[in-house]
């Protein structure tokens, strides 16, 4: 737990939101979203040793860039701890590359489990979390790229309530399309049970008004207060390709564990650096730092 500690000598227990950002050394773009998530999931195999993985909206955004599509680079990471992989995609022409990839993973020992399952991941995830194999002490890793408002809040609830009460809830990856969402929010003039069910209640037009900060803030304390998160933090992701540097998005990561938000920062701190050895991250997160399940 030393060694750990001394990983973070600068980090206090609690930082604020706001103070994590500030304290990036660069930004991150957008094109680098999946290089976080691969990154952070990194660290943390190195701690739990095992893990399963969810990706509500996983296939590729860009097929012509490998490195944009997080589901690849997380079943490819090294080393493979994680161990249950369920991709899940709402279009079946886009799915192919998501069986594509599954059939092109090599065997591993221990064995490793890879499902595609087509169809809305707010309906997929009750297969999901029924199946059995999610356990109380499953240590859970659940990806949100959504585009705008895909992901409702009930399947936030149901990602977050599955595990019984004293063990660490199921960690979110959510992506929050501050960039446009005001705009988005406001062409529903139809189908307004789409931004409802989004946002879990009827008050959602009152985020129109939300510029980027306020936005994600309104969501962090959302996270904590009805989800029940103990730690909520963004880390703000911007424009590159248009040479605008506008926050796009911003994630939002949620999890139970202390260790965590250090992790993210670590990860979002290095992600357009070389990816460090394996050696190098077994002396310094695989001593013996508390189990995260």
């Amino acid at each position: 737990m030393a060694k750990q500690t001394e990983l973070f000598p600068s980090a206090p227990k609690h930082l604020s939101p706001l103070k994590m950002r500030r304290d990036a050394e660069h930004k991150v773009w957008t094109e680098n979203k999946a290089q976080l998530i691969a990154r952070y999931l990194r660290y943390f195999v190195f701690i739990t040793k095992h893990g399963a993985y969810i990706d509500g909206f996983a296939a590729p955004k860009d097929p012509s860039n490998p490195q944009s599509w997080a589901a690849k680079l997380v079943v490819e990471s090294e080393p493979k701890f994680l161990r249950q992989f369920f991709w899940c995609e709402l279009e079946p022409d886009r799915a192919k590359y998501l069986e594509e990839l599954a059939a092109s993973q090599p065997p591993v020992k221990p064995s490793r489990r890879h499902e595609v399952l087509v169809g809305d991941f707010n309906k997929s995830i009750d297969q999901i979390l029924a199946g059995g194999v999610i356990t109380d002490k499953t240590a859970t890793f659940c990806l949100l790229d959504q585009y705008t408002c895909e992901c409702e809040w009930a399947t936030l609830e149901k990602l977050a309530s599955h595990k019984a009460p004293g063990h660490n809830k199921i960690e979110l990856f959510y992506f929050l399309a501050v960039g446009w969402m005001p705009r988005t929010l406001a062409g529903f003039t139809k189908n307004v049970d789409v931004p409802e069910r989004w946002w879990g209640r009827d008050d959602w037009k009152s985020l129109q008004s939300l510029g980027p900060t306020k936005l994600q803030l309104k969501f962090e304390e959302r996270f904590r207060k009805d989800l029940g998160y103990r730690n909520v933090y963004s880390f703000p992701i911007y424009e590159h390709d248009r040479g605008s540097g506008k926050q796009m998005f911003t994630m939002i990561h949620a999890s139970d564990h202390d260790e965590a938000p250090r992790l993210m920062q670590r990860a979002y701190r290095n992600v357009m650096k070389p990816l460090e050895s394996e050696e190098q991250l077994a002396f310094e997160l695989g001593g013996k730092p508390p189990v995260m399940v």
